[in-house]
């Protein structure tokens, strides 16, 4: 089988599950003085490539699940707490990160400077003239 094939059969199986999962809300009154109760979604099984071949016609014909009637998710958290703690978060580790590049910074600049003096030092010793190198002076 092509991969277009493969590419197809697999878009329409995942619109298929989108739909199943999403269903068609139904246009209820909100009760505000219902609890809020969250739905589990159904479980997913991993189908091999056969089986989905097999069942791709059955997947986009069947019509999706509704969900309960009688269900209403309503979850509400205030948006200030929320974007104030990620907020206090994210400037936490901003700073943690500044922290490790300047220790970085001055742990690379110490390096440098080291092996920049015993290289100097090398220099040096290598460049004086050795005094058993003399030549002796002429009369």
């Amino acid at each position: 089988m092509s991969w277009k094939k493969e590419r197809d059969l697999l878009i329409a199986q995942t619109m298929a599950f989108v739909q199943s999962v999403t269903g068609k809300q139904p246009d209820a009154e909100l009760d505000v003085d219902a609890k809020p109760i969250l739905e589990t979604a159904p479980a997913v099984e991993a189908a091999p490539v056969e089986a989905a071949k097999m069942h791709a016609a059955e997947i986009v014909t069947s019509s999706p699940a509704a969900p309960p009637k009688d269900v209403q998710v309503s979850i509400q958290i205030p948006r200030t707490v929320v974007s104030s703690d990620v907020r206090t978060e994210i400037q936490a580790r901003v700073a943690n990160f500044r922290a490790h590049q300047q220790r970085f910074n001055r742990e690379r600049e110490e390096y440098f400077s080291a092996t920049l003096t015993k290289l100097r030092a090398a220099i040096e010793k290598d460049s004086a003239p050795d005094p058993s190198d003399r030549a002796p002076p002429r009369r």
